[in-house]
């Protein structure tokens, strides 16, 4: 078989969010980058394509335009309140997170400003805690959705590359599946790997993985921006933590079946040293896609605060388990009861206001930037299109007019045999009662009408306090939930110039690390729990770093 060989200054491997970061500040700085992704040129973008585009900004202009009060030392210390560092492993993460919050109250939002990178007005209010002031959880609203969602964070970074593909200075390489890095004496020096078949996949479509040649590339530095496993339900399992009890059965997958982790014994092979692979973030809001793309594909609900969350035998979640709240608190507690699936019990009123799906083809609105459509599908009455989409086809949804008759529909589903009716009607029916004042001791309906002091819970995401089963606000919803796949929170040790450590502690020469292969930066900068908005986020960062950090060494 002959071997394809090139030569460039800097490599990158994955032309996810971080991957094209890392290559737009290279070839900003001078050099000549090579771009290299085992799928079909439809997929350049990677995961973030596919995502709602929430970026974590610190005292942003929109965030006091709402009158939203936030600071670095506030923001601070929800993020170590949400991590819990305490491991020798958390040096560089806790480094990492200290300069990423500079960067998110600082310099984030007019680099992408700069670039041409819009918001939406509104802030969203994501993992809102529920305990003390140090524990878990964001104190003030800081989820700022960017105007063309994904595509819209993608697209300046996308833009960069192919103008220099233009002029000739990057080099895109689609279908190059990477097997393993070059060393000499030490130095990382490429990378060799395998040439795919040419493959029409559309994006995010499983594409053939048939070898019709082999390749090898030599490069002054080399960045790994190949993303996390969510992909892969083997490598989920394996490295699935105790603390969160058994991994599902059964799961949904939040990201195509590219997001493999095939790169993390590339990687290590080559003297990187992997930490904090127990450290996941996975989501129990998960739907099945009625229209999917990858295989066992599933969509987020983003919801806002008021639906009933019950387990599978339909016990209410305890709190501050509220939907929301605490996404990792909740996976753990309802990993404990023995079960895959989870409810929610809501309202046409609640639905109407409060459900919004996660990613870019979800919201068509917000990711194609009409601001007609924004307002009917905000705030005109009835579901937004693509809820309503789901609710006339998704197989996990039951809707009916009266509590027996939306039981009965919940019971019939897959599993629904273990829900006991007695229990899901005492539930409801109790919480119910608390609606008749304005004060009461159901600490989930304190906090909804606390959400609603925010001027844009009370515009757009948090509907008004009301009875579940009163007629005028039906009809009753429930909602079946899964366990859904989505980031890794560990990956490849780096420091501060994304310089990939090896295990004596020192960096292998030649090799860095971006994005969710680096637990986007550091091996794990958002510790155990992240506070949302921070995954872009943190491959934009640790993407820039890397890529300016590479170059500065040539």
């Amino acid at each position: 078989m002959p071997l394809a060989t090139h030569q460039t200054d800097i490599l990158v491997i994955g032309w996810g969010l971080a991957g094209l970061v890392a290559a737009a500040e290279a070839v900003a700085a001078g050099k000549r980058v090579t771009i290299v992704d085992q799928e079909p040129r439809s997929n350049l973008g990677g995961q973030a394509w596919w995502s709602f585009g929430g970026l974590f900004f610190i005292d942003s202009p929109e965030q006091r335009r709402l009158g939203v009060r936030d600071s670095l030392e506030l923001a601070r210390q929800d993020w170590l309140g949400n991590a819990g560092f305490d491991r020798e492993e958390d040096l560089w993460p806790r480094r990492w997170a200290e300069a990423y919050l500079q960067f998110a109250h600082e310099e984030k939002r007019a680099w992408l400003r700069e670039k041409g990178v819009g918001f939406f007005p509104i802030v969203g209010w994501a993992e809102r805690g529920g305990y003390s002031a140090t524990g878990p959880g964001n104190s003030v609203p800081r989820f700022h959705v960017t105007w063309g969602t994904g595509p819209g964070v993608v697209a300046p970074f996308q833009a960069a590359v192919e103008s220099g593909e233009a002029d000739g200075r990057v080099t895109i390489l689609p279908r190059h599946r990477v097997t393993s890095l070059t060393v000499e004496a030490g130095t990382v020096t490429g990378a060799a790997g395998d040439v795919l078949a040419p493959s029409g996949a559309a994006r995010g479509v499983a594409s053939s993985r048939e070898v019709v040649d082999a390749f090898a590339i030599t490069a002054g530095a080399t960045i790994v921006s190949s993303g996390g496993i969510g992909g892969n339900h083997e490598l989920v399992r394996r490295w699935w933590p105790e603390r969160l009890g058994t991994p599902p059965a059964t799961m949904l997958t939040g990201v195509p079946a590219y997001v493999d982790g095939s790169l993390q014994p590339v990687s290590e092979a080559a003297g990187a040293r992997l930490i904090n692979g127990d450290r996941m973030w996975h989501y129990v809001e998960g739907i099945q896609n009625w229209d999917p793309v990858w295989p066992d594909h599933g969509i987020r609900i983003l919801p806002g605060p008021s639906s009933v969350w019950l387990d599978a035998t339909g016990n209410r979640l305890p709190v501050p388990l509220f939907p929301g709240f605490d996404t990792l608190g909740t996976l753990a507690h309802l990993r404990a009861t023995g079960h895959d699936h989870s409810w929610f019990v809501l309202s046409q009123q609640i639905i109407e206001k409060e459900f919004t799906l996660s990613g870019s083809e979800q919201n068509p609105d917000l990711t194609g930037k009409d601001v007609r459509l924004l307002a009917k599908s905000r705030l005109g009455k009835g579901a937004s299109g693509p809820v309503q989409a789901f609710m006339d086809r998704g197989a996990d949804f039951v809707v009916r007019d009266t509590l027996d008759d939306l039981i009965a529909g919940m019971r019939a589903l897959p599993g629904g045999d273990v829900l006991d009716a007695d229990r899901v009607r005492f539930e409801v029916e109790a919480r119910d009662r608390e609606m008749d004042n304005d004060f009461t001791k159901d600490a989930q309906i304190a906090m909804l009408r606390s959400a609603r002091a925010f001027r844009g819970d009370r515009l757009i995401r948090t509907a008004a306090p009301h009875r579940i089963l009163d007629p005028k606000s039906g009809p009753l919803i429930a909602v079946k939930l899964h366990v859904l796949t989505r980031k890794s929170l560990g990956g490849i040790e780096t420091d501060l110039s994304a310089r990939a450590l090896g295990a004596n502690g020192e960096p292998v020469p030649g090799l860095y690390a971006a994005g969710e292969a680096s637990g986007f930066g550091g091996g794990g900068v958002h510790g155990y729990r992240a506070l949302e908005g921070t995954f872009l986020g943190g491959c934009l960062f640790s993407g820039r770093v890397a890529g300016r950090a590479a170059a500065a060494a040539l």
